[in-house]
């Protein structure tokens, strides 16, 4: 079953960390990344931009509407995700709990559904 992780972050939270922190932080990343791809698990992800470079597009009444800017105004935005194939949806949040933005902010597990409306 494939699912979305879907990585919450608030930059406030990383400027408290030191170079060396964030360093650790990022290797963990990597290391995980890793055993994913090697599992079979990874299927795709990645971090996302500062949501300061967002478009929002809005479409009413046949006529398009694109903004600057994330949605909502919030101090956690997502800051990246990944795509896995995974047997269960408890090894989904297995996964989730060691993304290292687990600690700080949140982690969001969705089932990946098809256009038929059942989970792929």
């Amino acid at each position: 079953m494939k699912y979305l992780l879907l990585i919450q972050s608030n930059p406030a939270n990383w400027a408290t960390l030191s170079q060396s922190e964030q360093d650790g932080l990022m290797s963990e990343y990597r290391a995980l990344t890793q055993e994913m791809v090697e599992s079979g698990e990874h299927l795709a992800g990645g971090p996302l931009t500062d949501p300061q470079t967002t478009r929002t597009v809005r479409v009413r009444d046949g006529r398009a509407e694109v903004t600057d800017g994330p949605f909502a105004e919030s101090k956690e935005y997502l800051a990246g995700y990944y795509l896995v194939d995974v047997e269960s949806e408890e090894r989904a949040v297995e996964l989730a709990k060691r993304i290292p933005d687990a600690r700080f902010n949140a982690v969001e597990v969705r089932a990946v559904m098809d256009m038929g409306g059942l989970e792929s």
